[in-house]
C-alpha cells in the first residue's frame, strides 16, 4: 500500500486533503498548480500569492535535489546500527544539510518523515533549532503536518515537546490537529495536546480552516468519537460555529445521522437549541431529515419545539404531515391560522 493510500480518509470526498505524499515522492508532485482556498471561505489569501511570506524565507535554498536528499536519508537508514552515523551539526554542515531545502520546499526533516524513517527524523529533531522545525514546504506543510498524516506518533511527540507550533496552517487552512481529527489519528492528537492546559490550547482549538471548520467540526463530520471526547476534555468549545452557515458540531452530527455523536455532545453539555445563521436549530435539521430517533433524543434533552428559523418555521411546521415525527412531540398546543400556540 502506497503512502497516499495510507493517508486517504474514509470520509466524504470533499473533506479530503492533498497530503502531497507519494510512495516514490516524485519530484513533479509539488510542481502542479497549488490549490487556492475557496472564495467562500475566509483566510489570509495573500499568503498564497508569494513565497516571500513563508516562514522559511530566511532558510537558504540549495541546488540539492529531492533525489539526492532522499538517497541521503536512505544511506543513513542503512547505517542505522553502525557507529559511522553523523553525530553532530558540524558533520552535517559538510553537506550543507542544515541550510538546504529542495525545490519543493522540503527540509531533510520533511524527507525523513516522508520516508517514514522515524529514527532519522528523531535525530534531526534533536539537532535542528525550533525555527527549523516550523518550516513549511510548498504545500505549507510543516514536519508536524506530515508526521500526523503518516501517523508517526513518536515523531509527533518529539516535535511537540521540542516546541513545534500547533498553529501553522497548510494550504487548506488545516493545522496538524485538524489533520488528526479528520483522519482519526487519536494517538497523534493526544500527543499534540497532552502537555498543554486548556487555556493554552484554546486558540488552537478555535482555528478554522478555509472551509470554516474547527477541529471539533472535523471530528464530528468524520465520526471520530474518541477524538471528540479528547477535544472536549481539552476544553474545546462545544458550541463553536463553523464559518459558512453557523453550524455547531451538534448540527453536523444531526446532518450525519450520527446518533452516537449527538448523544456524546448532549451529555457533554452542548446547547440543544443552538441556532445556525438562518435560525435553524438541531431539531429543525432532525425533523427536516425525518430522523425520528435523533428528533426524539433532542426533544428529551429539552429542545424547544417552538423556536422559529428565518423562514418563520418551527420544527413542528417542518413535521407537518409526518405522523411518525409528530408522534415524538406531546400534543400540548393548538394551531390558529397555521401558527402553533402553547396552551397555558
Amino acid at each position: 500500500m502506497s503512502r497516499v493510500d495510507r493517508c486517504k480518509d474514509d470520509s466524504l470526498e470533499d473533506t479530503r486533503i492533498d497530503s502531497g505524499i507519494d510512495s516514490s515522492y516524485r519530484a513533479t508532485l509539488h510542481s502542479e498548480e497549488r490549490r487556492e482556498p475557496s472564495v467562500d471561505f475566509g483566510g489570509p489569501r495573500d499568503k498564497f500569492s508569494t513565497a516571500d511570506e513563508r516562514v522559511d524565507s530566511a532558510y537558504g535554498s540549495s541546488s540539492m535535489t529531492t533525489d539526492s536528499l532522499s538517497e541521503m536519508v536512505h544511506d543513513w537508514s542503512l547505517r542505522d546500527g553502525e557507529e559511522q552515523q553523523p553525530q553532530s551539526p558540524d558533520e552535517l554542515s559538510e553537506e550543507n544539510i542544515l541550510t538546504s531545502i529542495t525545490e519543493d520546499g522540503d527540509t531533510l526533516l520533511h524527507l525523513a518523515i516522508i520516508h517514514e524513517d522515524t529514527h532519522i527524523a528523531q535525530e534531526l529533531i534533536q539537532l535542528f533549532p525550533k525555527e527549523v522545525l516550523d518550516i513549511q514546504n510548498n504545500l505549507y506543510q510543516s514536519p508536524l503536518h506530515l508526521a500526523t498524516y503518516l501517523n508517526l506518533t513518536d515523531v509527533v511527540r518529539d516535535l511537540t515537546r521540542k516546541g513545534a507550533s500547533l498553529e501553522l496552517q497548510d494550504q487548506d487552512g488545516n493545522t496538524a490537529l485538524h489533520v488528526a481529527c479528520q483522519h482519526g489519528q487519536k494517538e497523534c492528537a493526544s500527543e499534540m495536546t497532552q502537555d498543554f492546559c486548556p487555556s493554552t490550547l484554546e486558540p488552537v482549538l478555535k482555528i478554522q480552516n478555509w472551509r470554516g471548520l474547527a477541529c471539533l467540526h472535523l471530528a464530528a463530520l468524520n465520526r471520530k468519537h474518541q477524538i471528540m471526547n479528547l477535544l472536549v476534555k481539552k476544553g474545546a468549545d462545544l458550541n463553536i460555529q463553523e464559518g459558512t452557515s453557523g453550524k455547531t458540531a451538534l448540527h453536523l452530527a444531526v446532518e450525519m445521522h450520527d446518533i452516537a455523536s449527538v448523544r456524546l455532545l448532549l451529555n457533554r453539555g452542548a446547547n440543544v437549541d443552538a441556532a445556525m445563521f438562518n435560525g435553524c436549530t438541531p431539531l429543525h435539521l432532525a425533523v427536516g431529515r425525518q430522523d425520528i430517533a435523533i428528533a426524539n433524543l433532542l426533544f428529551q434533552a429539552g429542545a424547544d419545539t417552538m423556536l422559529r428559523n428565518m423562514e418563520d418555521e418551527t420544527a413542528l411546521d417542518l413535521a407537518d404531515g409526518n405522523d411518525d415525527i409528530l408522534a415524538v412531540f406531546p400534543f400540548d398546543d393548538i394551531q390558529i391560522s397555521g401558527r402553533s400556540v402553547v396552551l397555558s
